[in-house]
C-alpha cells in the first residue's frame, strides 16, 4: 500500500453531532436506573474542572474514572444500545463529513476514526460508517471489568502520534492523507498530513486554516425530526 493514503476523522463535533462521552453516560445512567440527577452530578466536576483550564487530557482520565468496577461487555452492549437510539432519533451523523468519508472508501484511503471517546461508543459508529480502524481512548480492563484508568487519552499529540504509527503499520503516505477535525486540540493530527480540512469555528483553528489555506468545511444543520 506504499504510496496511499489515510484519511482520519475525528468523531464528536466533526463526524457525529452529539459528543459520545457524555451522551453515553447519559443514557447508560437512565438505562440502569440511576435516579434523575445523577448525571449532572457526575459531570459537573469535569465541567468546572474543564472551565478551570484543566488540560483535556485529564479530564478525558476523570471521566474514565466514573467507570470503575464497570463490566466491559456491558458497556459494549450499552454502547450499541445508545447508537440504536441515537439513529432512530436521527441526525446524530454529520452527512457533509460522511460523505467526504464515503468519497475517501471509494478512492481506497484507509479509513481511521481518532477520538478520546472509547470503543463502547465508537465501535458501531465505525460500523455504520465502514471506516477500518476506530482507535479510541483504551481503558484499562481485570478480568472483564474496568479499573477506572486509562491507557493513554486519545487528546491532543496522542492524535498525531496515532497518525504516524497507523501509516508506519499501514505503510501509508501521510503527505497523501486527509484529516478532518473541529477543535484546536486536533491540531497536531492536522499538522501530521498533507491535506487538513477544519469544521466548525474553533478560533483556533479558524486562524490556522486561514495562515495555512486548510479547508473549512460548514455542515448544514439538520432537518428537524417530523414531529
Amino acid at each position: 500500500m506504499a504510496g496511499h493514503g489515510a484519511a482520519f476523522f475525528d468523531v464528536d463535533e466533526t463526524l457525529i453531532r452529539a459528543k459520545s462521552m457524555f451522551s453515553f453516560l447519559r443514557f447508560h445512567l437512565a438505562r440502569r436506573g440511576e435516579p434523575e440527577g445523577t448525571y449532572d452530578r457526575l459531570t459537573a466536576p469535569l465541567h468546572r474542572g474543564a472551565a478551570a483550564g484543566v488540560p483535556r487530557q485529564e479530564i478525558n482520565r476523570r471521566y474514565y474514572r466514573l467507570y470503575e468496577g464497570e463490566s466491559a461487555a456491558a458497556l459494549a452492549d450499552a454502547g450499541r444500545a445508545w447508537f440504536d437510539e441515537q439513529c432512530t432519533l436521527g441526525g446524530l451523523f454529520i452527512e457533509e463529513t460522511v460523505s467526504r468519508l464515503q468519497l475517501h472508501r471509494a478512492t481506497g484511503d484507509f479509513v481511521v476514526l481518532l477520538s478520546g471517546s472509547f470503543a463502547a461508543c465508537l465501535d458501531p459508529v465505525a460500523e455504520h460508517v465502514g471506516a477500518d480502524w476506530a482507535i479510541g481512548t483504551r481503558p484499562t480492563i481485570r478480568r472483564g471489568t474496568l479499573t477506572g484508568e486509562v491507557v493513554t487519552p486519545m487528546i491532543g499529540a496522542a492524535k498525531g502520534r496515532a497518525a504516524h504509527a497507523v501509516a508506519g503499520v499501514r505503510g501509508l503516505d501521510l503527505a497523501a492523507s486527509t484529516a478532518y477535525a473541529d477543535h484546536s486540540s486536533d491540531l497536531d493530527l492536522l499538522t501530521a498530513v498533507g491535506t487538513a480540512v477544519v469544521l466548525g469555528d474553533d478560533p483556533v483553528l479558524t486562524d490556522q486554516a486561514v495562515r495555512r489555506g486548510w479547508e473549512r468545511l460548514t455542515p448544514q444543520a439538520p432537518a428537524p425530526l417530523p414531529f
